[in-house]
């Protein structure tokens, strides 16, 4: 019998001045039962980073097509795609050819320096590709704002990002790397 997704809830709140984008966000999110605590918030940090009220949840880990993240144009061509991880080279020449534009989060610390030193050279032969690694301590600690039902304040401005969960204020350390 399979094992089947545990539905999480969060009310995002996103203020982001340097895009001039202020909006609130009910979120339904599905954790893949081989997903952990740590890749789910990764997942809503992505969401908040892009935040649109065209962009949405892709299948994820149980799709091979789609993307973590995903935003359309009402014509249906893929305006963005976003991949959490290490996605292999196949996947991001895919994502390239399918998108105007990729973004991949690497939030896994010394396994994600491995797998960019071995994908940098795919990533440098796209122009649409942004990678972006997300610090191990904000992961950890946006994995411990964990909760079934969340309100989570995002804010941003002057470049410099933090997640508000109650009391808790989480800096985010994000590094751009191509």
């Amino acid at each position: 019998m399979a094992l089947k997704s545990t539905v999480f809830k969060a009310d995002l709140q996103v203020s982001d001045m340097d895009r001039h984008y202020y909006q609130g966000h009910a979120l339904t999110i599905a954790q893949h039962p081989s997903e952990t605590d740590e890749r789910m918030m990764v997942r809503v940090l992505a969401f908040a980073l892009n935040a649109d009220e065209a962009l949405v949840f892709g299948k994820g880990l149980s799709s091979e097509d789609e993307p973590d993240l995903w935003r359309k144009e009402l014509t249906g061509e893929v305006d963005l795609w976003i991949e959490l991880g290490q996605p292999d080279e196949q996947r991001i020449r895919r994502a390239a050819g399918r998108a105007r534009r990729v973004i991949i989060y690497t939030y896994s610390g010394r396994a994600a320096e491995v797998w960019w030193k071995k994908a940098a050279a795919a990533v440098a032969r796209t122009k649409n590709v942004t990678v972006i690694d997300v610090a191990p301590a904000t992961v950890d600690a946006l994995a411990a704002l964990t909760e079934r039902t969340m309100q989570l304040q995002f804010m941003v401005q002057d470049g410099h990002a933090q997640v508000i969960s109650g009391e808790t204020v989480v800096p985010i350390e994000l590094s751009t790397l191509a």
